[in-house]
């Protein structure tokens, strides 16, 4: 096994402290070129590595495993994690939920970050994505269409068309991030409140200028449509804030 602590001076001396111990586990794993799923060294075998006790590598342990670095099976070891965005899809979400400002800070930010991608991504997204893409991305609009004109709830179908524009790229860390940015606006979005039927059109219209643009292979028409896309996003985003500011001025007044 290999040596994890590179200096073992003074670590007789302090116990290493947890935060120490898990950036030394973290270094095994990149030193080691372990993937997700691979099993690390046991307990005992960490302590002897780090020269610490059991309960500064589980303590150590614990907080990877919350990270998704590690993942713990218990009575069969610790393995290397699934490494997937969840430690920040659960820090937005809570900053989201503790004050409506928030909420509305973080759902302007993320549609910023989602737009900023999509539309730094354009020429890649449209020389990856082919035939069949583009079919299952028009299916996807006509069932938006549909929910919507129905009174249904689309973000799963719009989660999915844009989790399919970027599928292609074969990018691991853009489809997670993407996937995390979707899992806290998720959560938060509903402070929006109802979508307005001309948000409904909007957003139907600005799909299907993506796709035409996909289509074309057209990086211009792409970028307006990706604009486009986002711009109801950032309309019920000001409309709540609004809303919530003169509801907070109603009650001081009262």
């Amino acid at each position: 096994m290999a040596d994890t602590s590179r200096s073992r001076t003074g670590a007789a001396a302090r116990p290493l402290r947890r935060h120490e111990v898990a950036e030394r586990i973290k270094r095994y794993i990149i030193d080691n070129k372990l993937s997700p799923g691979d099993l690390l060294p046991s307990e005992a075998e960490l302590c002897e590595a780090l020269g610490t006790s059991r309960s500064s590598v589980r303590e150590a342990v614990k907080t990877l495993d919350a990270l998704d670095i590690v993942e713990v099976r218990h009575g069969h070891g610790t393995y290397v994690g699934r490494l997937s965005m969840s430690a920040l899809v659960e820090g937005l979400t809570f900053r989201g939920l503790l004050s409506p400002d928030d909420d509305f800070k973080v759902l302007e930010e993320l549609v910023d970050v989602r737009e900023v991608l999509e539309r730094g991504m354009a020429q890649r997204i449209l020389d990856t994505l082919h035939a069949d893409h583009i079919t299952a991305l028009d299916g996807l609009v006509d069932e938006m269409e549909a929910g919507l004109a129905a009174g249904q709830e689309v973000i799963a179908i719009d989660r999915r068309f844009h989790a399919l524009l970027v599928e292609p790229l074969k990018n691991e860390l853009i489809s997670q991030f993407s996937s995390a940015c979707w899992d806290v606006y998720g959560i938060v979005a509903p402070h929006l409140h109802v979508i307005t039927k001309q948000d409904e059109i909007d957003t139907v219209n600005a799909h299907r200028a993506i796709v035409a643009a996909v289509r074309s292979s057209d990086p211009a028409a792409f970028d307006r449509a990706v604009e486009a896309h986002y711009r109801p996003a950032r309309r019920r985003i000001a409309a709540a804030r609004e809303r919530n500011a003169k509801a907070a001025a109603d009650r001081a007044s009262g």
